[in-house]
């Protein structure tokens, strides 16, 4: 069933699902880019790591799942729903990930989410990659508002956001489930314009 809208769409329908998901440039040798299959064993590397496990709930158990994820990742660029990069050093070394998410395109909002491989944090990884999907999602794309969320005690994606120009809004009170139970979830924003 379609709603009817008062207002036209911030982004048209088919922008993105239309055309190959793009591969994204950024400062210091980065480069975002789609999900390969080789990728599976590092993808399912920083799953082992104690400090991606502690963010993230949920998580791949084996190769075979990894590629799965990549398999609806492909489907949610087609479908419009998100887009999934890996983190690369030139387009080869996977350090990380990063993703557009929750994509609406009547409102021109979406939610970003990352994380970095234990052997390229500190070196302003996930900072550089964010502020490179952040410029392209709203300065290409024609998102307004860009948003993300982490849990209060995650003091290292705090400084990512604040570094890329995200601002703190406020904290969502027991928003999240964690391994060790719920937790409050600070919400950060980026605006066109800001």
């Amino acid at each position: 069933m379609t709603r009817a809208l008062s207002t036209p769409p911030v982004i048209a329908c088919g922008l993105l699902g239309s055309s190959p998901q793009p591969v994204l440039p950024t400062t210091g040798g980065l480069l975002l880019r789609p999900w390969e299959e080789a990728d599976a064993p590092a993808f399912l590397s920083a799953y082992h790591d104690d400090e991606v496990r502690r963010w993230h709930t949920r998580r791949p158990a084996t190769e075979s799942q990894v590629r799965e994820w990549f398999d609806a990742y492909r489907q949610d660029w087609k479908h419009e729903r998100g887009g999934h990069w890996a983190i690369t050093r030139d387009g080869v070394e996977v350090l990380g990930r990063i993703a557009l998410r929750g994509l609406d395109f009547d409102d021109g909002t979406a939610g970003t989410a990352y994380w970095v491989l234990p052997a390229a944090r500190g070196a302003g990884v996930a900072t550089r990659a964010l502020l490179a999907l952040t410029t392209w999602a709203l300065d290409e794309v024609g998102f307004h508002r860009l948003e993300l969320d982490h849990s209060t005690r995650n003091q290292a994606s705090c400084g990512v956001a604040t570094k890329s120009g995200y601002l703190l809004e406020g904290t969502r009170r027991s928003a999240a489930v964690h391994d060790d139970g719920r937790h409050d979830m600070h919400l950060h924003a980026r605006v066109r314009g800001d």
